[in-house]
């Protein structure tokens, strides 16, 4: 157990152990658990000003390997978008207005737009940009969340695996707070550090700063003015999906007794062996093969005809 001069952004604990030291490119990271509630973040945590100029200049290329979206990476990002349309759409009847935060290639803004919503979004980080204003026609805003006034101006807001990227998830929900209409919603997308989507070796990362669990997702949520409507995924799946709908803040004591020994052991559940060889990976594999084949047959024609209709709506 390790005393850091960090404090938990969720419990305000103080006390941590370090689960690992290194990232999944084996470079040096120390990642802790918080014993207070089991929230997973670095040690130490990155200021907002390192956040912000890693976001602004290096994230793309050093997550993603590339600066441009590639025709693959559209087609996804817009599948994507078509699937979170999909899932929440008989909860946001009454949404008007939607915004993203870190919105990316643009395409979940732009999709939302085309299903009639008045749709808008901010990203900070510069490099796909040009495509997203000259290719999709979407409206995002190159700037960083706290460059908007935390006053309301949207019925939903969109946080798609951007949460675990904050320097404060806490703060930055706060903010988002205020930036929804009284009513609103908020939708959130983050990987689920309990289900099994990576070996232990692979979990983390310098860009995913927080590692959250169901519990402390929903509870980080909650503690920021926000109550959960309806949870789409799994304690198993590799992604948390949850839509919350935003109330009165609350200065209630986090209550996740016994959270970090959950935690805990599902991180070391699976060794490189065991994990490879669950039946469910290895069907789970075979499928992700064979759509990388077809996405990288298909992505050409699909973004060509996607870019075309795009134009002519203009």
């Amino acid at each position: 157990m390790t005393n850091h001069s960090v404090q938990c952004d969720l419990c305000g604990g103080d006390k941590f152990e370090i689960v690992s030291r290194s990232d999944r490119h084996k470079q040096a990271l120390d990642t802790g658990l918080c014993l207070g509630c089991g929230l997973v973040m670095h040690l130490p945590v990155p200021n907002e000003a390192e956040v912000a100029e890693y976001y602004a200049t290096r994230y793309r290329q050093d997550y993603h390997g590339e600066r441009q979206p590639s025709e693959r990476r559209v087609m996804r990002a817009w599948k994507n978008a078509g699937r979170i349309y999909n899932q929440i759409g008989s909860s946001i009847s009454a949404v008007e207005t939607v915004f993203e935060i870190g919105a990316g290639i643009g395409c979940t803004v732009k999709y939302f737009e085309d299903q009639g919503l008045k749709a808008s979004g901010i990203e900070p980080n510069h490099d796909f940009n040009a495509f997203t204003h000259s290719k999709l026609f979407a409206d995002v805003e190159n700037v960083n969340l706290y460059d908007l006034e935390p006053t309301p101006r949207t019925d939903l807001v969109l946080l798609i695996h951007v949460i675990e990227h904050f320097s404060s998830p806490k703060k930055a929900l706060k903010h988002i707070h205020g930036l929804i209409n009284d009513g609103g919603m908020f939708y959130v997308e983050c990987p689920n550090l309990t289900g099994p989507f990576a070996t232990q070796s692979r979990m983390f990362h310098y860009a995913h700063i927080y590692n959250f669990s169901p519990e402390t997702l929903k509870s980080m949520a909650e503690q920021c003015g926000f109550e959960l409507i309806e949870s789409f995924s799994g304690d198993d799946d590799a992604d948390i999906q949850m839509l919350f709908r935003k109330v009165g803040m609350q200065d209630q004591p986090v209550q996740l007794s016994g959270n970090a020994d959950r935690v805990r052991a599902r991180i070391n559940k699976y060794n490189a062996l065991s994990y490879h060889a669950r039946p469910a990976y290895l069907s789970k594999r075979a499928r992700k093969v064979s759509s990388y084949l077809m996405e990288y047959m298909k992505a050409r024609e699909f973004v060509s005809s996607l870019l075309s209709r795009l134009e002519k709506q203009r």
